[in-house]
């Protein structure tokens, strides 16, 4: 599992989000996610969207995910 395909499985499960994942080793992965999906979800409903399009890979080909989840708004106000 390398960070272009976490990346298409997320852009996948989130229809016509912008999502960058980037990894050092294939296992740890940063992915950064804009999505109208995430609107007016708290933090933990985001990441549980975020999990949900990877499903059993966490915690076997991912071991970390670290996830900044922003709507657009957010993320044209700059808060990521």
């Amino acid at each position: 599992m390398n960070a272009a395909e976490v990346q298409k499985l997320i852009e996948r499960g989130l229809a016509g989000a912008q999502v960058h994942v980037a990894s050092p080793d294939d296992t740890h992965f940063e992915a950064v996610i804009v999505a109208p999906q995430f609107e007016g979800k708290r933090m933990i409903q985001r990441h549980q969207l975020v999990y949900g399009t990877l499903g059993a890979l966490m915690g076997r080909e991912i071991h970390a995910l670290s996830i900044q989840a922003l709507t657009p708004s957010e993320s044209a106000a700059g808060q990521g």
